[in-house]
């Protein structure tokens, strides 16, 4: 999380430790050079289309009964942990068919313990509200966590936990009777690092969920460093002050136990600091691929090689710089088809100054960032991205985005008076023909309050069709809110069921048709910023709620390379596909 204006340098004395520029002065320093800035003139913004139906989201948080507060521990140290704040997932852990709600927390500092906060899970009644189990599900864990990731790791049926976080990670097992246990250690998955995102693949196709475990930089209390803009008072630093630490992948063996094998597939690199995973197979050679963002160092691209191995190719493919061959401090990232082209492409979240990325697959092996001729760029120049994610939150059939902003330094105004600390969310809604137009203030008052806001995933968690957004912020409060309007377009819900392929069916590949251009979706489990969206598949029909007559039909490529075709699915209903045995 920094400017991208260059390593800082540290200057080392005999007394007051090391002193090294801290965000502010950077972020002073970028502005008065006008660095970070892309001069491109944006593209005329298109009219809403006639008869669209009016969307609002709104704030339902009280209402719904979710309670949650982040907590980020800070108290005048300024430790760079709690500039990061935490994500969230929609999972559905108890069954029932409809998505719950798991916060991840941070916690006080050892020497200055003044409360205990503990990771959240709320279960969704069904009636529009939520009830929080964290005790009675054995979650009321105290962690510094920050990113989580959900999915059936031992295809039982039960949607099991990863939480990543500063210090050892944690994995709990699903019992199937609305509680958890922590089989950490007996798993193998407990990283000491300063995690960050996480997210559950099978990059083997064996049938079973690996996982890939994001790590920051190399940080602890006792190695804090001392920054400061006046050589008196203390400031937060940026990453570009500490190495960074190499991710994780654990491959899982099939017993309940992992096997790390970051080496052996050829992912140790110690150089990143990164922030964001998303899985996804960028050239559709039926292996799943990782795309990693990372914070002042060159994105990654981990082409799976299909023997086991990958091999990192982010700066050959061209998603490891900017356009103006700088790394960016990346946060956020997604992937999705959202120009029917067929291939799979980036969103990533960035520093304030530097713009979204939006990195449209070419196919070929090359990306192209289009965020300021798509209609994204100039937006979201000012704002510092964390969460971000595709939807269609329209269901008119094409693929919008959502960015869930804030800064990292509480008087960021001071130095720079166009950024603000608390900021409010980026909604840009698909046109098609790869081009976006800003929403946020057409789409009611929610979405024009400013936040500091961290994680960010979507779900229908009130079950009328139309896709729902939960934000966490950073050492505050939790935000869902409600979308009211979106469901006036028709729509297809799918939940695949795995059989020979993992039993969330992670890394499937659905492309429907019904009367107007095909879609495609993958089923994914994390990606935006630390955190997880609901693994059920929505597709907008547009403003023809019938579809097609007959229904729509639906091509599934499972994740072990198998294609089956469904036809005839009603509109306006969630439909459960399992696969062929």
């Amino acid at each position: 999380m920094t400017t991208g204006a260059g390593r800082a340098r540290a200057a080392t004395g005999p007394d007051a430790g090391t002193r090294v520029l801290p965000w502010v002065l950077w972020v002073a320093l970028l502005a008065s050079l006008g660095c970070g800035r892309r001069e491109a003139a944006p593209a005329a913004p298109a009219a809403a289309e006639p008869g669209a139906p009016a969307v609002l989201f709104t704030d339902v948080t009280q209402a719904a009964g979710i309670r949650f507060a982040h907590a980020s521990g800070a108290y005048g140290r300024k430790y760079l942990p709690e500039t990061m704040g935490s994500g969230l997932a929609f999972l559905d852990y108890d069954g029932d068919g409809r998505p719950d709600l798991f916060f991840v927390n941070g916690a006080d500092w050892p020497e200055h313990h003044r409360r205990t906060s503990t990771q959240a899970l709320y279960r969704n009644r069904g009636d529009g509200t939520f009830e929080d189990v964290t005790r009675k599900a054995g979650l009321a864990i105290e962690m510094y966590g920050i990113g989580v990731a959900a999915a059936d790791y031992d295809n039982d049926g039960h949607t099991d936990l990863f939480v990543n976080g500063l210090g050892p990670d944690r994995l709990f097992h699903n019992r199937g009777d609305g509680t958890f246990e922590d089989v950490t250690q007996r798993a193998g998955v407990s990283d000491p690092a300063f995690g960050s995102s996480a997210t559950w693949l099978d990059y083997d196709r064996d049938g079973r969920l690996d996982l890939f475990v994001c790590n920051y930089v190399q940080w602890t209390p006792r190695t804090d460093i001392f920054c400061t803009l006046d050589g008196v008072s203390k400031s937060y630093c940026t990453p570009e002050s500490y190495h960074g630490a190499t991710n994780r992948l654990f491959r899982n063996r099939g017993d309940g136990t992992f096997e790390d094998v970051t080496r052996k597939a050829r992912v140790e690199n110690g150089d990143g600091k990164s922030l964001g995973v998303v899985a996804f197979d960028y050239d559709g050679d039926g292996f799943i691929d990782l795309a990693v963002a990372n914070d002042t160092q060159p994105n990654y691209l981990y082409r799976n090689r299909g023997d086991g191995t990958f091999e990192e190719i982010g700066k050959r493919a061209g998603i490891a710089f900017s356009e103006e061959g700088k790394a960016r401090g990346a946060m956020g990232i997604d992937a999705a088809d959202y120009d029917g082209s067929g291939r799979e492409s980036l969103v990533i979240g960035n520093f304030s100054n530097e713009m979204l990325a939006l990195y449209h697959n070419e196919g070929r092996g090359l990306f192209i960032d289009d965020a300021p001729s798509a209609g994204i760029g100039q937006p979201s120049l000012l704002t510092l991205a964390f969460g971000c994610f595709f939807f269609d939150y329209d269901l008119d059939g094409r693929l919008d985005i959502f960015v869930a902003n804030g800064h990292v330094e509480n008087d960021i105004n001071r130095v720079q008076p166009s950024v603000t600390y608390a900021q409010p969310p980026h909604l840009f809604r698909g046109l098609g023909g790869g081009r976006f137009e800003q929403m946020e203030e057409r789409s009611g008052e929610a979405l024009r309050r400013p936040l500091v806001a961290r994680g960010a995933a979507f779900a229908d968690y009130d079950g009328d069709g139309d896709l729902d957004v939960a934000l966490s912020t950073n050492d505050g409060p939790a935000v869902l809110l409600r979308n009211d309007g979106g469901n006036a377009n028709g729509w297809v819900r799918v939940r695949l069921v795995g059989g020979p392929s993992n039993r969330d069916a992670i890394g499937a590949r659905v492309r429907l048709t019904s009367g107007g251009p095909p879609a495609a979706r993958t089923v994914r489990a994390a990606s935006s910023y630390a955190s997880q969206s609901e693994m059920v598949l929505t597709f907008g029909l547009g403003p023809a709620p019938g579809g097609a007559p007959g229904g729509a039909t639906i091509e599934v490529t499972w994740p072990g390379g198998r294609v089956q075709t469904v036809s005839g699915l009603a509109p306006g209903r969630l439909h459960l596909v399992q696969e062929a045995p």
